[in-house]
């Protein structure tokens, strides 16, 4: 019998995008996907060298508003609270030096990447 497989749905195949785009472009080492805290949830978090990267990816069809200016401050601050989470209780004794948020914003299958969008981290 064979097995039927649903669709997947417009964000997985945008966040399977990024995922393919930041390994061979970016060169990044993928951590975990769809990472989950009782602060929320975070899309990716990866690393290249010895910096953390914790990413946001947007997708939508970019008519009225690009998908990337939907990270706004309270997104922002659930991506922070998140990241700080993962830090104490998956990387507590890793040694890393720097810790930055990435946003991949796709539309269609054009992928753009700002990269360190800011948290003064210490």
């Amino acid at each position: 019998m064979e097995k039927l497989c649903k669709p997947k749905k417009d964000w997985q195949i945008a966040e399977n995008l990024a995922v393919e785009y930041l390994e061979k472009a970016k060169r990044y080492k993928i951590l975990e996907k769809n990472f989950r805290t009782p602060f929320g949830e975070i899309d990716i978090i990866a690393c290249c060298k010895d910096v953390v990267i914790f990413v946001e990816v947007k997708s939508g069809n970019g008519k009225r508003i690009l998908p990337s200016e939907r990270v706004d401050k309270e997104k922002f601050d659930k991506i922070i609270k998140v990241a700080e989470y993962y830090l104490e209780h998956r990387l507590k004794d890793k040694i890393y030096t720097k810790v930055q948020i990435d946003v991949v914003e796709v539309v269609g299958s054009a992928i753009k990447h700002y990269e360190d969008i800011g948290w003064d981290f210490s």
